[in-house]
């Protein structure tokens, strides 16, 4: 799905303690970007309801709305972090992509090896050769943050952890997470002579987006409670606000003493999605409290406003020269949502179409016909496909003469 936004607004920065965010200094941004990360540079910002003194509780943080990955709020996010235990969230999304291309399975079978059930920090005390399903693994990861389980899915997947730390390497490198370094699986304090796990806040946000994308990750991190062997031990969500924040679903928290307390937050609040990342809160709740009121903000001063909906009609049609029928009307093959804040959201869009006059029978269903170019102020925001609605055959009479030209 591809949606659009606006671009060139101001983005200020820093944020208060309560319920108010610190006025900063207005920058000017930048457009540069990598291909893979070319949606990700666009940048605006949360404006404070009130000016107060700072009290900043973490080391950095962001906003980002998914969609378009729009940057509404940022502090020091590129500075690599300890991530704890938001390791595990490419662990699930490494486990999302492969379930999703079929090479794995939720009823696959787990078996724990003598190096898992030897993991220490959060664990749900797994047993050398118990077995358990890859969902209630992944359950007990994204849930409980099991290292033990941690260790276990990873050696399954890809022979082990070694192995498995290089998948998250490349898989961060794909996705242009360029402030990170893996060197578990689990995220634990490194001992001696190891490295610690790091990210940025943007970086996070990054793989959050990605991991939105597999309907199964969300599943995973907006249960609160749930039952492990057979319910003689619970599970129970580390992240609080799937239980305080209304449309939490998701995604992981993290902790160690170097690290601080991190999270990682998403919610959905009618047609639009926001993820919070909040890294190195000294005290506990603190990183909670933070990303509820980023996102509560943002959801206070933004929104997602429907353009058209995938499959709606263009408003002009092509005609069809030797096909069945006359001419056709494109159809959008996307959604296309503007998002934009709540006090910009009345100001006029404008729809234009890159059409051709003809095009030739036969067309495929789906087949790209042009564009829909969007602006508002002026300014183009994006463009989206627009596709044949259904398949125009070549007519019977110019099938004939092109048979009885070739006689």
């Amino acid at each position: 799905m591809r949606r659009f936004s606006p671009v060139g607004w101001p983005m200020r920065r820093g944020l208060a303690a309560g319920f108010s965010f610190v006025l900063a200094i207005v920058v000017s941004l930048f457009s540069a970007a990598t291909p893979a990360v070319a949606a990700h540079h666009r940048r605006r910002s949360l404006n404070p309801s009130a000016a107060a003194t700072p009290s900043i509780d973490y080391a950095e943080a962001c906003v980002m709305e998914p969609v378009t990955g729009t940057i509404i709020f940022e502090k020091n996010d590129h500075q690599p972090w300890p991530t704890a235990s938001l390791a595990k969230m490419m662990l699930m999304y490494i486990v999302a992509q492969k379930l999703d291309n079929g090479s794995l399975r939720l009823t696959d079978q787990v078996t724990t090896s003598a190096k898992a059930s030897k993991m220490g920090g959060s664990q749900v005390y797994l047993k050398e050769g118990e077995t358990f399903s890859l969902d209630d693994m992944m359950k007990a990861i994204a849930v409980h943050s099991a290292n033990d389980a941690a260790v276990a899915v990873a050696e399954y997947v890809a022979g082990s952890t070694d192995a498995f730390v290089v998948m998250m390497n490349q898989r961060a490198a794909k996705l242009g997470m360029k402030d990170t370094h893996y060197y578990s699986v689990h995220g634990l304090p490194p001992g001696p002579g190891q490295q610690a796990d790091v990210a940025s806040a943007y970086d996070q946000a990054i793989l959050a987006r990605a991991m939105l994308k597999y309907p199964q990750v969300l599943k995973w991190t907006s249960i609160d409670t749930a039952p492990f062997r057979n319910g003689t031990f619970e599970l129970r969500n580390t992240n609080h606000l799937v239980r305080t924040f209304s449309g939490c679903d998701g995604l992981k928290t993290g902790f160690y003493e170097k690290a601080g307390f991190n999270v990682v937050a998403t919610a959905k609040r009618n047609n639009l999605r926001l993820i919070a990342v909040v890294l190195g809160t000294p005290h506990k709740l603190t990183n909670f409290k933070e990303a509820a009121e980023m996102m509560a903000t943002g959801f206070a001063q933004y929104e997602m406003r429907s353009v058209a909906k995938k499959g709606s009609p263009a408003s002009q049609k092509v005609a069809v020269t030797g096909g069945a029928t006359a001419s056709i009307t494109p159809v959008f093959g996307a959604d296309a949502d503007l998002f934009t804040t709540r006090d910009q959201a009345d100001k006029a869009f404008k729809i234009s179409y890159s059409l051709p006059a003809t095009i030739s029978a036969p067309i495929i269903n789906g087949q790209r016909i042009g564009t829909a170019e969007i602006s508002q102020d002026g300014k183009n925001v994006d463009s989206i496909a627009l596709v044949a609605p259904s398949a125009v055959p070549r007519s019977k009479a110019g099938v004939l003469r092109r048979i009885i030209g070739r006689l």
